[in-house]
């Protein structure tokens, strides 16, 4: 008898900011494996369109929810909102996030709590939140970090700084609940061609021929590359995989020392 190892049915995940870009590639990937999806997000008619997009393209349960990750109180409201609709929770997906970019000596006192709070703050209170449902019966914790996660950025220091806390996050609450048989692993991505990114690229010219330069496998990555990496970390393949991350980059980092 095969053993269906990346067979995510009857599961139920959710995704904060899965409505786009690297958010949208990880529940897609989670929704062709059978799993359902919840997408959360403070948008709730651009995740309800992502929703029904994902259910008539995989044929899965779907369901939008309004979550604001800054906030505690709609944090705290997640996990029931979840299990009126479904009844469980077995995956959370953690990939809300923003940045700006100028120098560090720029930034507010506003701008940097604003950045903390969305990145990696509420990584730990949806964590939190969803801790008691995930433990009954084991689960996935699934961070979105970034490579500058292990490196750092001279314009970007809050967003830098709160990517190297996800690691650090990950990594903490993966031994504090491995007894709860729940494993907690983070995806760091490198230059995925997302929405966001659109801004980046207007911002740094020259930013898209180093991209492609630099990058072994010779182009951005796209929201769908963060599908199978998703899908190994939310399945059984992964069940003795815990506080590690993935990078997701095609080669960049490690082609620092390309010679063209």
């Amino acid at each position: 008898m095969r053993t269906q190892m990346f067979d995510l049915t009857e599961k139920v995940a959710v995704v904060t900011g899965g409505n786009s870009g690297i958010g949208w590639g990880m529940a897609s990937g989670l929704a062709s494996a059978g799993c359902s999806i919840v997408i959360a997000s403070r948008n709730v008619s651009k995740s309800a369109g992502a929703a029904q997009e994902l259910a008539e393209q995989y044929g899965v349960r779907t369901h939008a929810i309004e979550l604001d990750v800054r906030d505690p109180a709609s944090i705290d409201q997640m996990p029931d909102k979840v299990l009126a609709e479904f009844g469980h929770l077995d995956i959370l997906v953690n990939n809300a996030g923003v940045n700006l970019r100028k120098p560090p000596q720029e930034f507010s006192v506003e701008e940097w709590d604003d950045i903390q709070n969305t990145n990696i703050r509420s990584v730990f209170l949806c964590s939190k939140a969803a801790y008691p449902i995930l433990k009954c019966k084991g689960g996935k914790i699934i961070n979105t970090g970034s490579l500058t996660s292990l490196v750092g950025s001279g314009r970007t220091s809050p967003y830098a700084t709160s990517k190297a806390g996800v690691l650090q996050l990950t990594r903490s609450l993966a031994i504090a609940w491995a007894p709860d048989n729940i494993q907690v692993n983070a995806i760091l991505p490198g230059y995925i061609a997302t929405p966001l990114m659109i801004q980046a690229r207007k911002d740094s010219p020259g930013l898209d021929e180093h991209v492609v330069q630099r990058t072994p496998a010779g182009r951005w990555g796209t929201p769908e590359d963060m599908a199978g990496p998703a899908v190994f970390l939310a399945s059984k393949a992964s069940d003795f995989v815990t506080g590690e991350f993935l990078v997701v980059d095609g080669g960049y980092v490690q082609g620092l020392f390309l010679v063209p």
